[in-house]
C-alpha cells in the first residue's frame, strides 16, 4: 500500500462505518416485517437523485454491466442484508457478513487472476474471529433463515465488489454517476420483487421516516459514492478488509444508543478486528511470499 492511497483509504471507511448503523436502524426506527422496502427506499430513490444530479447515463455494454452490479450489489445484497438483520441478533448478522473479505480474497484469485495471497486470507480470519469475539455473546441465537440470508448477502456483495474492481469505472465517469447507476438499478429490481412478496408498503410515522432518510442519503448515496471510488481505484482485498468496520462500528452504536457494555473479551476482539485491518493493508513479508510460491 502506498501512502498517497492513505487518504482513500480513509475515505472509503467512512462507508462501513455508516453501514453498522443499520442494525440498530432497522430494529428501533423502522416498521418491522418489511426488509425488502426498507433496501427499495435505501436504493431507488438515491439512485434517482445522483442520476439526476450527474446527467450521466450508461453506454453500450455498460447498460448490462450496471445491471448485473446494481443487482449484486444492492437489489439483492439489501433484502439478505435486512432479513439478517430482522431474524438475528445485530452480532450474529455482523459475524455472517465479516465473513466477505474471506470470500474476495477467494474471488480475486479465479476472476482477477491474481496470486493468491496467504497473508491477507489469514488477516481475514483474524479479523472474523475478532468480530466474532466482540460481537457474538453467551445469548446469540441462530434463526436457519436469517443465518443463510446472511451469509447469501456477503457472498454476493463479495462477487459484486469482484465484477466492480474487474471491469472498473468507464472513463470520463465519476463515482457519483456510477454509484448512481447501481442504486438505481438495485432499487428497479427490487420494486417488484417488494411489492410481489410484501404487498402494500407499511405506514411511515416520523421515526420510520428519519430512519429511511438516513439509510438512503448516508447509508446510500453518500457511502456508495466513496465505497465504489475505492473499489475502482485501490486493491480490492484492501478494500474489501474494511468491511469490519461495520460490525464493530455496530457494537459501538449498541454501548451508546443501547447502553450495552463491552467485556473484556470484546475489547480483545476489537484490538484483533482493528489489528487485521491495518496489517492487510501492508505488502506480505517477503518470506510469506516465497513460502506460497
Amino acid at each position: 500500500m502506498r501512502n498517497t492511497d492513505l487518504p482513500r483509504l480513509a475515505l472509503a471507511a467512512f462507508a462501513p462505518v455508516v453501514w453498522g448503523s443499520t442494525y440498530v436502524v432497522t430494529t428501533e426506527l423502522l416498521p418491522a416485517g418489511h426488509p425488502l422496502f426498507a433496501g427499495l427506499l435505501r436504493a431507488l430513490p438515491a439512485g434517482l437523485i445522483a442520476v439526476a444530479l450527474t446527467r450521466t447515463l450508461p453506454r453500450g455494454a455498460w447498460w448490462a454491466r450496471a445491471a448485473a452490479l446494481g443487482v449484486l450489489n444492492i437489489g439483492m445484497f439489501f433484502p439478505f442484508l435486512f432479513v439478517a438483520a430482522e431474524r438475528l441478533p445485530g452480532g450474529v448478522a455482523a459475524t455472517l457478513g465479516a465473513a466477505q473479505p474471506l470470500v474476495v480474497a477467494l474471488l480475486a484469485v479465479g476472476v482477477l487472476r491474481e496470486s493468491p495471497s496467504a497473508w491477507r486470507f489469514a488477516w481475514g480470519v483474524v479479523g472474523l474471529v475478532g468480530v466474532g469475539l466482540v460481537v457474538l455473546g453467551p445469548a446469540a441465537g441462530f434463526d436457519l433463515v436469517g443465518v443463510l440470508a446472511g451469509l447469501a448477502g456477503a457472498a454476493t456483495m463479495a462477487l459484486g465488489v469482484t465484477l466492480t474492481k474487474k471491469w472498473g469505472r468507464p472513463a470520463g465517469v465519476g463515482p457519483t454517476a456510477f454509484a448512481g447507476w447501481q442504486l438505481t438499478a438495485g432499487g428497479v429490481f427490487l420494486l417488484p420483487v417488494t411489492f410481489l412478496f410484501e404487498g402494500p408498503p407499511p405506514a411511515i410515522g416520523a421515526q420510520a421516516l428519519i430512519g429511511y432518510l438516513w439509510l438512503g442519503g448516508v447509508g446510500g448515496l453518500l457511502a456508495y459514492v466513496l465505497w465504489f471510488r475505492a473499489v475502482t481505484t485501490l486493491p480490492v482485498t484492501s478494500v474489501s478488509m474494511l468491511g469490519l468496520l461495520s460490525p464493530m462500528s455496530a457494537a459501538l452504536l449498541g454501548v451508546v444508543v443501547l447502553g450495552q457494555t463491552l467485556d473484556p473479551v470484546q475489547l480483545a476482539g476489537f484490538a484483533l478486528a482493528l489489528a487485521a485491518i491495518v496489517a492487510s493493508q501492508r505488502p506480505a513479508p517477503v518470506l510469506v511470499e516465497g513460502a506460497l510460491r
